[in-house]
């Protein structure tokens, strides 16, 4: 074989493994499990052993990835309209739909079997519901029919946040479900802002998101209340766990910082730039805050 074939080979074959690397969408799983190792630290009141905590965000990262790919695949027609997605690799044919499918099928299983095996069984449950909830009940059911779609979706993104939990002590207590209905609560207004950005492209698509149903004033007014209801949340941590004065300020600071950008946007009529820079600061905020669960859990047992 000549250099110049073996050239194209080796480009062929690391564009199919970036094709499948972008199946799963790793800055999503990247943002998903931000949340977990806090949660863990939570538990264990204290540092987990680092081999629980690499078993679990592995089989998470491969649970999340098996759920992103399935979640392109059915909606790969969408994405092929839509300009913000029209180049992932189903709509722009560089992975082939029943290779996708079988792909995901594959992550889904192995990161279930890796789970219960290296980690407990309820993590494992609550992983693969997680997955099926995504795509059973967001993908397929409400993301095309309601603009609740996200509202009741993001209880998928929430999950890892019980897995984590569920990975130190094999149950799930009322910190967990705090925790949870912190990123629960917090997934509206971080994705409204982002479909605020990209209305036309959904309306284009036909999919029922908030801005393009109920108009831009009504879906920065749901935001605001879902700001506030988050930073409620993530205060409602204080008196049910262990987490002291650290998070207690970082939980206050950082939920007027999330509220104020909101009010922005309001105020801003929906302005893309200011609904981007609510997306990017929700992030931050949410990385933020979880990390402050650490720091504080971590601090006041090396105390």
């Amino acid at each position: 074989m000549s250099l110049a074939a073996n050239v194209a080979l080796r480009r062929s074959a690391g564009e199919v493994v970036r094709a499948y690397v972008e199946l799963t969408k790793p800055r999503i799983i990247a943002l998903l499990l931000i949340t977990t190792v806090p949660s863990m630290i939570l538990a264990e009141g204290g540092m987990p052993s680092g081999w629980l905590i690499l078993a679990t965000l592995l089989g998470g990262t491969v649970a999340a990835g098996g759920a992103n790919a399935l979640n392109q695949y059915f909606d790969r027609d969408i994405d092929e309209v839509m300009a913000r997605t029209r180049r992932r690799p189903l709509p722009n044919h560089r992975v082939a739909p029943v290779n996708a499918f079988a792909f995901a099928v594959i992550l889904a299983v192995a990161s279930f079997a890796w789970l219960t095996a290296m980690v407990n069984l309820l993590a494992a449950a609550l992983s693969l519901g997680a997955l099926l909830f995504y795509v059973l009940v967001y993908t397929l059911w409400l993301k095309r029919r309601t603009p609740q779609n996200i509202v009741i979706g993001g209880a998928a993104g929430a999950a890892p946040a019980l897995v984590g939990w569920a990975a130190v002590t094999g149950r799930v207590d009322l910190p967990a479900v705090v925790l949870f209905l912190v990123v629960f609560l917090w997934t509206p207004p971080h994705f409204w802002a982002l479909s605020l950005r990209y209305r036309k492209d959904y309306e284009a698509a036909g999919v029922p998101m908030l801005p393009v149903v109920a108009g831009i004033a009504e879906t920065t007014r749901q935001s605001l209340v879902y700001a506030v209801l988050t930073v409620a949340a993530s205060i409602a941590l204080i008196p049910v766990s262990d987490v002291g004065p650290v998070y207690a300020v970082a939980a206050g600071l950082l939920g007027a910082w999330f509220v104020a950008d909101a009010v922005r946007l309001h105020r801003s009529d929906g302005r893309a730039a200011m609904a981007m820079t609510l997306f990017r600061h929700s992030i931050l905020y949410l990385g933020l805050l979880f990390g402050a669960v650490a720091i504080d859990t971590l601090a006041r047992a090396g105390a």
